[in-house]
């Protein structure tokens, strides 16, 4: 079995555990609001503007046996800079405040995201970041440009405020493909329990900060009290 399917099986569960938010199934069902979108846009922001610093870090604890990994990082880390700024922008055409989003402290699960993301590179193995790839962008390609349709339908928003959704659902196929040709040369068990390990942590801290979406946004109770996660 190829590293990829295994990847995928071993983490079935997390994956569902995932898709499964009640933020994810509002948003594909067409019952959002624009505060429930601005609050995804403004934890997005939290989380991609470490993607670079997070890469660079990869890059400068990999080894001599990981060394044919400098490219791909380094090919990765130029088509990642600027999409904070693409969310930012987004905030703003949809009527949302983006100084205060770009100021404003990030929920504590998407701390942790990121806390266990940095954890993984500085601490353990850092080709385990790219369980944190296979999560975003695996997630990213199956469901942002169907959410994106869904969401711009049920608030007649602008395609300027869809920017990072759309863009990623287009450019992670590409990276989708990257990682798995990433993931094949991964052949060492202590690399492919590292990816392993950092997916399902992934998987489960993305869908606590979707839980939090939904929770702090009024949707879990009552729907007159709209208040945007920070």
């Amino acid at each position: 079995m190829k590293f990829n399917e295994q990847l995928a099986r071993e983490t079935a569960a997390d994956r569902d555990f995932l898709l499964s938010a009640p933020a994810i199934q509002r948003c594909l069902s067409g019952e959002v609001t624009r505060e429930l979108y601005l609050a995804f846009l403004t934890q997005a922001y939290h989380h991609v503007r470490h993607t670079v610093p997070l890469l660079m870090a990869v890059g400068s604890r990999l080894s001599g046996r990981h060394a044919w990994l400098q490219g791909p990082v380094l090919h990765y880390l130029e088509e990642e800079v600027g999409h904070d700024q693409w969310i930012l922008n987004d905030i703003q055409n949809a009527g949302g405040d983006r100084a205060a989003a770009a100021a404003s402290a990030p929920a504590v699960t998407t701390e942790a995201m990121v806390a266990y993301a940095y954890d993984t590179v500085m601490r353990g193995n850092p080709v385990g970041f790219f369980g944190m790839v296979y999560v975003l962008e695996g997630t990213s390609v199956s469901l942002a440009l169907r959410a994106a349709d869904r969401i711009q339908a049920a608030l007649c928003l602008p395609t300027s405020a869809f920017s990072y959704l759309r863009s990623h659902g287009e450019l992670d196929q590409d990276h989708v493909q990257d990682l798995a040709g990433i993931l094949e040369k991964l052949h060492e068990a202590r690399d492919q329990e590292a990816v392993i390990r950092c997916a399902k942590g992934i998987f489960w801290l993305y869908g606590q900060v979707f839980r939090g979406l939904e929770a702090n946004s009024g949707l879990s109770g009552a729907k007159g009290d709209m208040r945007r996660t920070a």
